[in-house]
Formats: structure tokens, sequence, C-alpha cells
């Protein structure tokens, strides 16, 4: 029997053995193991390589994975001037859809399950060049393309910012991919997989993942929290700011709540270490945690009986924002982190358990309508 799910709720789109969540626990898996260890002993190139093969790296995979990011980071002169050729005032996400949809133009002798693995980390590269240079083009820099390293990501951080990072900040870019790296089918997720299941190519279902992360109810949520700090400005205006717009005027308290989890994000604690690393070089960014810290305080003692606790973006875009990335960029960050959930789950779907896409609308308008001539409307 039919039935209507608003939202897709409790429908299961596929099976999959990338990413575990339990909701209840607060628990997250990429392939079996353990968030926290991934973050804690590993880097992102092995996520990557573990999320497309199936298994951690062997020392020489891991080096042959590296070798080709850095091979791949080139684009065509064209793809940047797209990017270029916009003001420096567009969206920071739109630039991203111009640049992936540029690829995708060209990208003319794509087929499915030719290399797909290997096609994936080549597109993973490249979405590193176009975050990079979204930012610089809104920054009014040169285009750049990252330069090879050991370490995607400083390559990327290199690229973007123009300056040589610390082990601090690239330790904590590393993480914060890993973190965003995959969330089950998410609606970003889920746009890429109906775009995947035409065969359409990889590019163009990226390219409708970026459209379905662009709305606020999806992307956007790290920075609508970080703007909460910016608006409140000094630890000591916390508990005023949150009795008048959260108690009193009943605003949602951003950075609070998920679908899934009932308990607090295992990915928003690591977050929240891995901002406390950061700030001792970066008063602004010092202040704004100290106001997270007290802001999480109260929202915990208002809204735990709810089971609504922080999530992976209250304490992302302090991560971001230390790195020294403006609050425009914050979602363009997550894209370039999550590129590789998006990748490996079409992967997954294509290759194992192909269909099309093709749900239904139940029809509830009239049956039977007459024509009237419109002389006689």
């Amino acid at each position: 029997m039919s039935v209507v799910s608003k939202g897709l709720e409790n429908v299961i789109i596929k099976v999959t053995n990338l990413t575990f969540i339990d909701g209840e626990k607060g628990i997250l898996k990429y392939r079996g193991y353990n968030i926290e260890d991934l973050v804690n002993y590993g880097s992102y190139e092995e996520t990557i390589y573990l999320m497309l093969y199936g298994k951690l790296p062997t020392k020489k995979e891991l080096n042959d994975l590296r070798e080709k990011l850095n091979e791949e980071y080139e684009v065509p002169q064209e793809v940047l001037d797209s990017i270029y050729l916009m003001p420096r005032d567009a969206d920071a996400i739109g630039l991203l859809e111009v640049g992936t949809a540029a690829l995708a133009s060209i990208d003319k002798n794509f087929k499915w399950k030719e290399n797909d693995k290997e096609k994936a980390i080549s597109i993973i590269a490249k979405m590193a060049t176009l975050v990079s240079n979204v930012y610089r083009r809104k920054e009014g820099n040169k285009p750049r393309i990252p330069e090879p390293s050991d370490s995607f990501a400083k390559s990327f951080l290199l690229a973007s910012l123009a300056r040589e990072p610390t082990a601090e900040e690239i330790n904590a870019m590393d993480k914060a991919l890993i973190l965003y790296t995959d969330h089950e089918v998410p609606a970003s997720t889920t746009a890429a997989l109906v775009a995947a299941s035409t065969l359409s190519d990889m590019y163009s279902s990226l390219t409708a993942a970026l459209a379905a992360l662009k709305g606020p109810l999806h992307g956007g949520a790290a920075e609508e929290a970080f703007k909460q700090f910016v608006e409140i400005g000094d630890p000591n205006r916390v508990e005023m700011w949150f009795n008048d717009k959260i108690i009193n005027q009943k605003n949602r308290l951003m950075g609070f709540g998920h679908r899934v989890y009932k308990t607090y994000d295992p990915r928003a604690k690591i977050f929240k270490k891995l901002a406390s690393t950061l700030i001792e070089r970066n008063s602004e960014a010092k202040k704004y945690f100290e106001i997270a810290q007290k802001l999480e305080e109260l929202g915990i003692k208002q809204f735990s009986s709810k089971e609504i606790y922080p999530n992976t973006d209250f304490y992302s875009g302090i991560v971001f924002y230390a790195l020294g990335f403006p609050v425009y960029m914050f979602t363009a960050l997550f894209a370039l982190s999550r590129t590789l959930g998006w990748l490996a789950h079409i992967i997954e779907y294509v290759e194992e358990q192909h269909r099309l896409i093709r749900p239904r609308a139940l029809y509830v308008g009239p049956e039977h309508q007459e024509y009237v001539p419109i002389d006689k409307r």
C-alpha cells in the first residue's frame, strides 16, 4: 500500500555500508569505525580511502592516494574564468555551483562503472580548487591552484589563505573534513542520488547536491549559529540575550537540535575541542568561543528535557573563523567536506543497487471538470 510520507520521513531510500548513526546514543560511524577514532588517529586522506574502497589504506595505498590528489588540483582556465567573471558579492555556494557545473559541461567522456573511485578522487581535489577560488574571488584576489603537499588540508589552506598554515590549523582543517564527510542521506545527498539515478555524471550530481545545500533549511546552519555569537558580542550579555531572544521571543537557538540525534551530537563534542586548540591566537575567536560555551550551558538547561542538544554546526563555525575564513564561507567549507560523502553514496547506489528514483504523488484535486471556452468564463 502506498503511503504519503511528508519530507520522506522514515522512508529508506537505499541500503548502505557507509555511515551508521544511532541518534539515541549519539554514535556516528563510517564503515564501522567510530568517528572519534577516525578523527583522533587517522587523516582525511585515510577517510577518503575508507569511504571509497571500504577499508583503511596501507602505507603504500595512502601514499598513492596522496599522489593522485596532488596530480588532480588543476582545472581548466575556462572553469576558473566562470567563477572570476561573477561579481565579488555573489553567493559562495552559487559560485561553487557555477564552477561545478562548468566542470560538468566539459566532462564529456564520463561513463559510470569505469574507474568511478579514481574519478571521485580527482573530483575531490578539484573541489578543493573550486572552493579555494570561490573564497579568493570574493576577497578580490587572483586565481590560485593548490600546491602538492603531504596533506590535502594543508594544500587547501595554503591556496586559500595565501600564507603558511600552522600545524594546529592543518590538524583542525583535516579533522573538520572528516567530521563533515558524511551523515547518511540528508537533503543534499538525496538530491545527488536522484540525479545519479538517471545516470547523470558525477559533477552534475554534485551540482544537484549543492543546490539542495544552498537552502536555509539544510546548509547555512553553521553560519546562523555563528551570527548569534556575533550578535551577542560579549560573554556578559549571553544570559540577557538568551532570555530575550530564545525564552521571551521564542526564536530558535541555532546550532541546537537535530532530526536524528536525541542527545549531544558526537561531532559537536569534537568541534568544541578543536575550537579550543585554535582560539588562543585569535582574540575574536576566543571571545566567540566563550559566548558559545555560556550559550550552550543555558541551552542544555532549557532544552535537554526535550532531547535538544548542540549539533555539529554549533562550534564548527568558530573553528572555520579561527582558521581565517569569514562567515560567508562556512557552507562552502561544509560542501568541500561533504563532497566525499556525496560521491561515496552515488557510487554505492549506481554500482550496487541502481534503480531510477521515481516516486509518485497522490492527486487530491477535482476528479472531472468541463472545459469552458475563454469567451464564456
